[in-house]
């Protein structure tokens, strides 16, 4: 098969290092991809936010199955375009999309379905949210309703805070004057991935982010600073009710408007004393959740990808060995605030690239045969190892190999199911 992934950041090199170990591939496209990429596959430049353009250059490199990576595409309706041509694509419609791109639809659905999730308001008004906000209790969470690559979100422990983070939404700040105010969710945070075609709903895995840029979960919220999996809070019991509490009524409520999910649903969750609450919805692998899983998972996604895309998944199984992965995401200085671009990194050849250790590249790219810094989160360490311990020391062993001066990551990824 010819295959196309849509994409430029640590999960398509995770997806595309997955997908390479599987025989059905026979060539490997990302687009746009990174430094990293290009040494395990082709890379082309390509706009792919432009359904068009996409369906055309597929067309033209007679690609079989196009996997999309970001969020972006998915809400500009790059999956529908694919479709209409016929060409096989992994990645929900842009009505299904909704999902991720506004965080009011999510709340409409759990109100539909009854779905446990914090209790919340919904404003485009900036005055009706201050009201509403001086009757709720602190911490409060702001969230910018729009896709704003995982820092739409504010938890606000005070009024000043909170009224700060509005005023950044109906500024513009994040392209969207609208704002989903929530009551806060107390618990343990979890990541529970699915897939689905409509009609099927198959698990492939757990996983917990780590949002704040500092030890201890301190400082703002990022995209994500590091990972592991499986995540210890999602017992099976859990994972039950999340199933039958959340994700299925989700399912057939779309299904029953007529836009139907298919592909990966990233399940947020909220866990507190055993009972699941919906966090949000992501309509794609979570980075750097996907760098854990796809360590885990290996060629096997691809098989999987495939039966979701094509409506097989009642067939499908997925085979999980026993063990454990870790990611540490090592970031420019200054992330998520303002950071330096084109800083030197030294020592990646000389760390391992094999099953159980890699260096999945962010934001990265190769200037005068050299690798340069070209993001706010660059390198995702990831390892597996029997246990979470062996995983964990073996990665910061990797981080420490890395010559990046200006470069920094926190050093308790882990830190909730390790000693």
């Amino acid at each position: 098969m010819n295959i196309l992934i849509l994409g430029g950041g640590g999960r398509e090199h995770a997806l595309a290092w997955a997908v390479l170990q599987n025989p059905k591939c026979d060539r490997l496209i990302v687009a746009p991809g990174n430094a990293g990429i290009a040494d395990i596959a082709e890379c082309a430049d390509l706009d792919i936010l432009d359904g068009a353009a996409v369906t055309s250059f597929a067309d033209e490199e007679s690609i079989d199955f196009v996997i999309v990576g970001p969020e972006a595409p998915l809400a500009a309706g790059v999956s529908d375009a694919l479709a209409a041509a016929g060409i096989a694509v992994f990645g929900p419609s842009a009505q299904a999309a909704l999902l991720e791109a506004s965080k009011a639809f999510t709340k409409e659905i759990c109100d539909a379905v009854g779905a446990p999730t914090a209790a919340y308001g919904r404003f485009d008004d900036l005055d009706a949210a201050r009201a509403y906000l001086a009757d709720r209790p602190l911490p409060i969470v702001i969230k910018a309703d729009g896709l704003a690559a995982g820092k739409g979100v504010t938890v606000a422990a005070t009024v000043q805070e909170a009224e700060g983070a509005l005023a950044d939404i109906f500024t513009g700040v994040h392209g969207k004057a609208e704002v989903v105010i929530e009551d806060f969710l107390r618990g343990e945070e979890a990541s529970f991935f699915c897939l689905v075609d409509g009609d099927t709903v198959l698990p492939i895995g757990t996983a917990q982010d780590h949002k704040r840029v500092g030890d201890g979960d301190t400082g703002p919220n990022t995209g994500g600073m590091g990972a592991y999996s499986p995540a210890p809070v999602m017992t099976a019991a859990v994972e039950a009710r999340a199933l039958d509490e959340i994700v299925r009524p989700t399912m057939a409520e779309m299904t029953r408007r007529g836009t139907p999910m298919r592909g990966v649903l990233f399940v947020g969750l909220m866990i507190d004393d055993g009972a699941p609450s919906l966090v949000e919805y992501n309509v794609r692998f979570g980075d750097p959740e996907c760098q854990c899983l796809m360590m885990r998972l290996g060629g096997q996604i691809l098989d999987l990808m495939l039966a979701c895309a094509q409506g097989r998944l009642a067939n499908a199984k997925v085979h999980w060995a026993d063990d454990h992965a870790l990611c540490v995401v090592m970031a420019a200085q200054g992330y998520p605030g303002a950071y330096a671009k084109g800083t030197a990194i030294t020592g990646l050849d000389a760390l391992p690239r094999d099953s159980r250790n890699m260096v999945f590249h962010a934001g990265t790219a190769v200037r005068d045969g050299k690798t340069v810094a070209s993001g706010g989160r660059v390198l995702g360490v990831t390892t597996r190892g029997e246990g979470l311990g062996e995983a964990r020391d073996r990665a910061y062993a990797m981080v420490d190999a890395v010559g990046w001066d200006d470069g920094f990551c926190r050093r308790d990824i882990g830190w909730r199911a390790l000693p």
